[in-house]
């Protein structure tokens, strides 16, 4: 009789695929995520192909380097380093159908809607393919996820793209840098490849080359959102504040939805320039827009906002979804500590019977 722990241990499978409202597949590549609930941030887990499917073992994404769009929390909020915040939770040595029972799939492509797929109760002998994902486009977005430069792009330059993104699966770097470079040398507009190039060389903390290309992005198509937030992400490392403001402000306006770190690093930004107010009804409208508390660091610059204007009934419930929402975050005993001496004031400031 085989072992009951063993079988809950083996991998698990998935595929599907990826389909627009009208039932044409993506404009472009599609992230596939895993969300657990109170398990930090979204875990990318593979892409479409360019027929919209996608296929997968969970927990195993060798080379899947997180988009813009998912927050990189810093471990203090005046100096942006890579550390709290989330990340994932399980490792990378692959995830049981035991881990699974309250994580869900859904597709990732900004201005777009995804429909969900529960992963409770799947078994690593059932069949693996989870059925179609269906993207649902958003009305009051303005900026793009797709840029009208890549229709464009001669046939070499879309296929060094794809070739690009096909070695960025398998972590290799180099290789996808010079794929990249050749598509922009076939077609200089290419906004698309500019942004993707831009991601490599920051990889490779390249950080002017990165800063070129996204800017080379930009001006092949200013209404493309992604480089405007990998830029406010650079800057933010640097400290460069009013210029994250600014980008931010942008990406917000272009597209409030999809990228919640916009709010979280022009939150960061107005509080280092002492404009709390402003800070915190950025915070709030990102918690909102966040509905999978890919950023739970915005609740911590939340709590401390309300702390320093003595709420501290406020701050302490958003240290507390902090904490629950980033249970592997680098600071987590030290935001656990910042709780307790809030929870005395509370305490303190609460009448005894």
């Amino acid at each position: 009789m085989p072992d009951f722990d063993q079988m809950q241990n083996r991998p698990v499978f998935l595929s599907g695929k990826v389909r627009m409202e009208d039932g044409s597949a993506p404009p472009e590549t599609v992230t596939i995520e895993r969300i657990c609930a109170g398990r930090g941030n979204p875990v990318p887990e593979g892409y479409t192909d360019s027929k919209g499917g996608f296929g997968f073992q969970v927990g195993q994404r060798a080379g899947m380097i997180p988009d813009a769009s998912i927050g990189n929390d810093g471990d203090t909020f005046g100096g942006m380093g890579r550390g709290g915040g989330g990340g994932n939770p399980m490792g990378r040595g692959g995830v049981s159908e035991r881990d699974l029972m309250a994580c869900e799939l859904r597709a990732s492509l900004p201005g777009y809607r995804s429909s969900i797929v529960s992963l409770a109760g799947r078994r690593t002998l059932d069949n693996p393919d989870v059925g179609t994902i269906i993207l649902r486009r958003l009305g009051d977005v303005t900026g793009f996820t797709t840029s009208a430069t890549s229709l464009m792009a001669p046939k070499e330059a879309k296929k060094a793209l794809e070739k690009a993104r096909n070695s960025l699966k398998k972590n290799k770097v180099p290789e996808a840098q010079k794929d990249l470079e050749l598509a922009v040398a076939a077609h200089p507009k290419f906004a698309e490849a500019w942004y993707e190039l831009g991601r490599v060389q920051a990889m490779q903390n390249n950080l002017d080359g990165a800063r070129a290309s996204y800017q080379k992005s930009l001006e092949a198509d200013e209404k493309y959102v992604r480089p405007y937030l990998g830029l406010a992400l650079m800057e933010a490392q640097m400290k460069k504040w009013p210029e994250v403001k600014e980008l931010t402000e942008k990406v917000i306006k272009l597209n409030r939805y999809d990228f919640p770190a916009a709010f979280f690093y022009g939150a960061v930004a107005n509080y280092n320039l002492r404009d709390a107010e402003t800070a915190e009804k950025l915070c709030r409208l990102g918690i909102e827009a966040d509905s999978y508390h890919s950023v739970p660091k915005m609740s911590h610059l939340l709590g401390m906002i309300l702390a320093d204007k003595q709420d501290y009934k406020g701050a302490s419930e958003q240290l507390s979804a902090y904490l629950k929402f980033a249970p592997k975050a680098n600071d987590f005993d030290q935001v656990k500590q910042q709780l307790a001496e809030i929870n005395g004031r509370v305490a303190q400031a609460t009448p005894q019977n």
